[in-house]
Order: C-alpha cells, then structure tokens, then sequence
C-alpha cells in the first residue's frame, strides 16, 4: 500500500513564501515522477510542476520563474518551493506521483494521489 503524505499549505500574504513537501511511503521499487497540480475555486485541476527520475522539471508558465520544484530521491519526497505568491495561487494542491510497485506480475506503474493541501494568498 502506497502513500503520499503532503504538508506546508497554509495562508500567506502576497509575495509571500511557502513550501510544499509530499512523502511518499509504503512499498516502493520506483518513482518514475512527482509532481503538483492545483485546482482553485471554479477552475480545472492543472499541472503545476513535475520533476521526473532523471531529475528535469516542468512547470505552468504562470509559475515558472517563482516556483521551484525538487526531489529528494533518498526519502522519496518532493518540494515545491513557491516563492513571490500571489492571490490567482490561491487554490488547493495536490501531490501526484507515478510509482512502481511489485506485483505478482511483476513491477506495474500505478498512479497515487495526496489529500491536498489548501494554500491561500491574500492580496
């Protein structure tokens, strides 16, 4: 049973700081990516950030340039460091990562999600 567990949410003001942390336990062969959508009040869930197991990145062009997105491989967790924060950032964010776990097939990819966590910026 595969878990991602996130924390660091919270409310700031504009141009704040936050980071993001999503740990993923349980039993693991890999990590093929991890990464951070969002979903604000009346909008779509979209792609923040992903880092993949080589280590490169992409990002939302409303973020890229404030937000930065790394991965310790060690504790299979994942930060997103959201720096110049403003009120359209406002939304709840949720980890997502692709993880290979052994089966009785042998090692299949699934798809895990966290429970989110809300960030809130005020202008």
């Amino acid at each position: 049973q595969v878990q991602l567990r996130e924390s660091g949410g919270g409310l700031v003001q504009a141009g704040g700081s936050l980071r993001l942390s999503c740990a993923a336990s349980g039993s693991i062969f890999a990590i093929n990516a991890m990464g951070w959508y969002r979903q604000g009040p009346g909008k779509q869930r979209e792609l923040v950030a992903r880092v993949i197991s080589g280590g490169s990145a992409n990002y939302v062009d409303s973020v890229t340039g404030r937000f930065t997105i790394s991965r310790d491989n060690a504790k299979n967790t994942a930060y997103l460091q959201m720096n110049s924060l403003k009120p359209e950032d406002t939304a709840v964010y949720y980890c997502n990562a692709k993880i290979v776990v052994p089966t009785a097939a042998g090692p299949y990819e699934y798809d895990y999600w966290g429970q989110g966590t809300q960030v809130a910026v005020s202008s």
